[in-house]
């Protein structure tokens, strides 16, 4: 008979949505029990954000050095051993993944290796290396998150189509690299390949890259990328391809504007088009759980499933597909199955896209302000402005800051520019916080620093900006 294990609270899958749902039952005393089918750490550690931030570092830096003469410095021979590149990316995620195991047992949890199913509304069967168990428990978490998408006529074959797993692990750079879908992942592992060396093309459905973006934000990206040697084919369809004898493959596109056709010649396909949840294969019809109409898990502002004791976080539970959004969510689950006050905020969850330059956002846009019934009043201050940006030989982009005409209070950010990742996180705790646009205005931030472009806005908002021309409202 298999055995049979019980546990007030189950966590199935160990991304950063499910081992951070973990560790904080762990913290509240739940002792839970974490189900993971393959590596701790999930896509993000492992085969995502971690490895691909890696390699974009790794790569911008081979770049600054093959371009650095402006500054006195010279280096054309720059030698690339991506296989010591790999190493030592493989070598960042291990660290990371281990520790993850560590801190579940360390706050009191389990980790049980196996793939998890439901067979009904309080029991899980598990298969894995100590072969088929079965698990009681009154509260569940689905965290099992995401997959990449395919595309019809370009399924993932691991040779001549490829997704960002395969992408993130090549010991020599593709002559010729396609890439379908010109989102973040698309073009921030196009940027990874074209600055070591390969010829990148990326093919995009819609009229621009990084849709999801106002234009200006994008419109940086695309310029260094062309200036790098990259060429865009936006408003353009993929039809096929064909493998050719000699290697590489041919690829069909169409234009979505006059539907002329053209073959383009690559060493190998990137599909990046997206990501679909993972929730098929759990069972979730025999615990009378509902998915929306793309597969995702229904939740509400608490994580909670229509089955009040499973609870659903991360890619899962649906859009946006971010990994602190996630961990967000398993904190929140964690807490309410513990009984405390709490949900999920989505006012203040920022978005970041680690091109060159970086793309960073947060809250509201201006269009979005006025479709929700705000007079919004934006202003931005441009990186060129910046000593630390100039210094730096990087003062491409700006700062803009949205915020309520009425009161003053910040309503949204965007940034476009050296490390964009990192300055949005003062404007995440303005908003969390219900700061005016003056608060951040009026604090003193250190000179010279790129936080200064930041203070800019804010002062620009209210037509006082310093370092910038004279507001013309």
């Amino acid at each position: 008979m298999a055995e049979t294990l019980e546990t007030r609270a189950v966590v199935i899958g160990a991304g950063p949505a499910g081992y951070v749902a973990a560790i904080r039952l762990g913290q509240l005393g739940l002792e839970p029990v974490l189900v993971e089918k393959g590596e701790l750490g999930g896509t993000c550690l492992n085969v995502g954000c971690i490895p691909s931030k890696a390699l974009i570092s790794a790569s911008k830096l081979v770049h600054q050095l093959g371009h650095s003469s402006e500054m006195g410095i010279s280096c054309p021979d720059v030698k690339v051993d991506l296989a010591q590149m790999m190493r030592w990316k493989d070598g960042i995620v291990g660290r990371l993944t281990g520790g993850v195991g560590q801190l579940v047992k360390g706050h009191g949890g389990r980790v049980v290796q196996g793939a998890a199913s439901f067979e009904d509304a309080h029991t899980l069967r598990i298969d894995g290396p100590e072969g088929e168990r079965r698990l009681r428990f009154e509260h569940a978490i689905v965290a099992t998150g995401s997959a990449p998408a395919s595309l019809p006529g370009f399924e993932f074959d691991g040779r001549s189509v490829v997704g960002s797993t395969e992408a993130l692990a090549w010991t020599t750079a593709p002559e010729r690299l396609l890439v379908i879908g010109g989102g973040y992942i698309g073009m921030e592992l196009g940027g990874v390949w074209q600055r070591l060396g390969s010829r990148v093309t990326v093919v995009e459905f819609e009229d621009r890259v990084l849709p999801g973006f106002d234009k200006d934000l994008a419109r940086p990206v695309v310029k260094r990328f062309q200036a790098q040697g990259g060429t865009l084919l936006t408003g353009t369809k993929a039809r096929g391809f064909r493998a050719l004898k000699g290697g590489g493959v041919e690829v069909e596109v169409e234009s979505r504007k006059d539907g002329t056709r053209r073959a383009l010649e690559a060493d190998v396909i990137l599909l990046t088009v997206g990501r679909r949840p993972l929730s098929g294969g759990l069972g979730l019809e025999k615990a009378g759980v509902a998915l929306d109409a793309r597969g995702f898990i229904v939740v509400d502002g608490a994580q909670r499933t229509n089955v009040s004791h499973i609870f659903a976080v991360g890619d899962v539970a649906g859009e946006p597909m971010l990994a602190h959004k996630g961990s967000k969510e398993g904190e929140v689950a964690a807490e309410v199955i513990a009984g405390r006050p709490s949900a999920f905020d989505t006012s203040a969850v920022p978005a970041v896209v680690f091109t060159d330059p970086e793309i960073a956002t947060v809250g509201m846009t201006e269009g979005e302000a006025k479709a929700a019934g705000y007079e919004p009043r934006a202003a931005r201050f441009g990186f060129a402005g910046n000593g630390r940006a100039l210094s730096l030989n990087d003062a491409e982009g700006f700062v803009r800051l949205v915020a309520c005409a009425e009161t003053g209070r910040l309503l949204g950010a965007q940034i476009v520019g050296p490390e964009a990742s990192n300055l949005i996180a003062e404007l995440g705790l303005a908003l969390e916080m219900g700061a005016l646009v003056s608060d951040i205005g009026l604090t003193i931030h250190a000179h010279p620093t790129l936080a200064e472009a930041v203070m800019e806005a804010a002062n620009a908002v209210s037509g006082h900006a310093i370092h910038a021309p004279p507001s013309r409202r």
